[in-house]
């Protein structure tokens, strides 16, 4: 067995009104200039209600979903820049970062769906696969964990809970031919966790581990007890 890093941990809120959901805040250093193509990767995660969509960049400052739309079968995800705080500068980084995107009504996860992303003047697509057996968008989260497969390698983990305690991974590695454990750090027992419930997405990779249907993750630590979760 191969020990490897987790890539990314994010908090995202919950706009039900606008019918997405948006990763945590921050944006490019004032005056960086975009690229012209984005470098982009994503997975369905939530049972095909939300995407998540990674960019590269700085690792503190997580791009925001404004708007995701479908048209002509294509969805258009418009990111944008939080707003800036000035004792809180972005890192001079590139990270991959996971923004989660709040998938529109119409979309079908069993078909493959292409995905069209705008941020400032950078662009780029991207095709997920469709996925059998998933809810979709209109229907109801079951706040439960889950994860899915993507397009570029790696896995997407979505758990819910505390925007300001989300769980910190210590280690990910192959324990069976169709299981990845995933071990969070044990959380300091005077931590202070705000009482709200929005999606935590993380990015991980496992080594000697070959993608595809029945794989699950074994969440382990912080406040879960093996759990399971399917990796879509």
């Amino acid at each position: 067995m191969r020990r490897t890093r987790t890539l990314l941990t994010v908090t995202g809120s919950l706009l039900i009104a606008a019918g997405m959901l948006a990763g945590c805040v921050g944006e490019p250093a004032p005056g960086e200039s975009a690229v012209a193509d984005l470098q982009l990767n994503a997975g369905w995660v939530d049972g095909g209600r939300m995407i998540a969509l990674v960019t590269e960049g700085s690792s503190t400052c997580v791009p925001v979903a404004e708007e995701a739309v479908l048209a002509d079968g294509v969805v258009s995800v418009t990111l944008a820049d939080p707003a800036t705080d000035a004792d809180r500068p972005c890192t001079a980084d590139i990270a991959q970062r996971v923004t989660l995107v709040g998938v529109p009504a119409g979309v079908d996860p069993a078909q493959a769906t292409r995905v069209d992303v705008a941020f400032g003047n950078a662009s780029g697509s991207i095709e997920l696969p469709g996925a059998e057996g998933l809810a979709g968008p209109g229907s109801q989260t079951d706040f439960m964990p889950s994860a899915g497969w993507l397009t570029s390698g790696g896995f997407a983990l979505v758990t819910w809970g505390s925007s300001s305690c989300a769980p910190v991974v210590d280690t990910i590695e192959k324990t069976a031919d169709t299981e990845i454990t995933v071990t969070f750090q044990t959380p300091s027992a005077d931590r202070a966790c705000t009482m709200d419930m929005a999606p935590r997405a993380l990015l991980g990779v496992a080594e000697d581990v070959a993608e595809g249907p029945g794989i699950e993750l074994v969440l382990v630590g912080d406040t879960f007890d093996n759990t399971r979760v399917p990796v879509l």
